[in-house]
């Protein structure tokens, strides 16, 4: 049993330190999270918010738009939205407007803006994503940010543009080398948005190529006058956190396989351990019942004493005593005037309740109880029970 246990705890150590020694594969999962320092996550972006909004005040907001806006009167304020797809409600669309109907600003970086953004403002972003080595170059339209050469991607970043857009609702602020759209602005009363369709383009990965970072600082630049900057992550963190504290193991190939090696030996040790220690389960014999057997004995007691008459006498008390409780019903007098009222509250048959009373006040007359009378009276009483209401 120690060499076992010995022998699993070294296995187990073993293979934690060679998974932490292990280089780590790259995750190229996009998480669009400014904590996240994976490629497709914002951990620069939001180390150099500050040098991007020098005069910002950040805020972060979990909620959905609704409920960040309402009954919040902003002013000379951004609002930042980075994910791979947006879910907008009509309630939330009504609020964006209104924020910024009043001066305020939108920029949304997203593949997929969802169905109420895109019939709203009917545009669609082309979905036909094929990596490439290297994009197309993507630049600006205004000659101020315009780059003589261009701004060249890998793996296929600045790929995405508009395959479908109503230029007469909106301003165009780039283009790609073919000239397809891929980086608009739709006035809304004072305020704006900015609508930019890969939010790859703000990621770590893209923020590592001096033009990338270019790119960003002047895409940015649109919001510069904000005073305010409020980051979304209801549509990056809520759909990344699942609430479970065995994710955290999950999550990481290291604590992942040191968790099911765990359980693996566990497993090994709990049928180890059945197969040196069971015992033989011992038979447990039913309890028994006491009362029928006080029941039994009292009965026994009785069929000695040979004592019908006061046999029959406690039967008829027990039954006169129900038709107290049951009917309310004065039981003094055994007579006709009981039977009668007793046959129509019962709704027992007369001849029943007839012949049931006519024994008993043959018994307590003082007749002789025989074997074949007492049985006789039993009968009786148990039918009346049966057809009694």
């Amino acid at each position: 049993m120690k060499l076992y246990l010995i022998g699993s705890a070294t296995a187990l150590i073993l293979y934690l330190v060679a998974q932490y020694y292990k280089p780590k594969a790259t995750d190229w999962s996009p998480s669009y999270l400014k904590e996240d320092k994976i490629p497709y996550g914002l951990y620069i972006l939001n180390h150099e918010k500050t040098a991007i909004f020098p005069e910002a005040v950040f805020k972060t907001s979990r909620l959905p738009v609704y409920n960040t806006l309402k009954n919040n009167r902003y002013q000379n304020t951004s609002y930042l939205f980075i994910a791979g797809n947006l879910k907008f409600d009509k309630l939330d669309y009504q609020e964006l407007v209104k924020f910024m109907a009043r001066g305020n600003q939108v920029f949304m970086a997203a593949f997929d803006l969802g169905k109420l953004l895109n019939d709203t403002l009917k545009l669609e972003i082309n979905n036909n994503f094929i990596p490439r080595l290297k994009s197309e170059p993507i630049n600006f339209v205004n000659p101020s940010l315009k780059s003589k050469q261009g701004y060249v991607f890998e793996k296929g970043i600045g790929d995405q543009y508009f395959s479908r857009l109503d230029s007469s609702r909106c301003t165009v602020l780039g283009r790609n080398g073919k000239g397809d759209v891929n980086f608009v602005k739709y006035a809304f009363g004072k305020g704006a948005l900015y609508i930019l369709p890969n939010p790859q383009l703000l990621t770590n990965y893209s923020l590592l190529n001096p033009a990338g970072a270019a790119y960003t600082a002047k895409a940015l630049s649109y919001l510069q006058k904000t005073e305010t900057l409020i980051w979304d992550e209801h549509n990056t963190a809520s759909t990344s956190d699942n609430g479970s504290i065995l994710s955290v193991f999950l999550k990481y190939d290291q604590f992942r396989w040191a968790y099911y090696l765990s359980l693996t030996g566990l497993l090994i040790f709990v049928i180890y351990e059945i197969k040196r220690r069971q015992r033989v389960i011992p038979v447990l014999l039913p309890l028994k019942n006491a009362s029928a057997d006080f029941v039994k004995v009292v009965g026994k007691v009785y069929y000695q004493e040979r004592d019908n008459q006061d046999i029959a006498q406690k039967k008829i008390n027990y039954f006169l005593e129900f038709i107290r409780l049951t009917y309310r019903l004065k039981t003094l007098k055994t007579d006709g005037k009981l039977v009668s009222s007793l046959i129509l509250i019962s709704g027992v048959q007369e001849e029943t309740v007839r012949e049931l009373f006519s024994v008993i006040n043959g018994i307590q007359s003082g007749n002789k109880v025989t074997d074949l009378l007492l049985i006789e009276l039993n009968k009786l009483i148990e039918k009346f029970y049966n057809q009694a209401k």
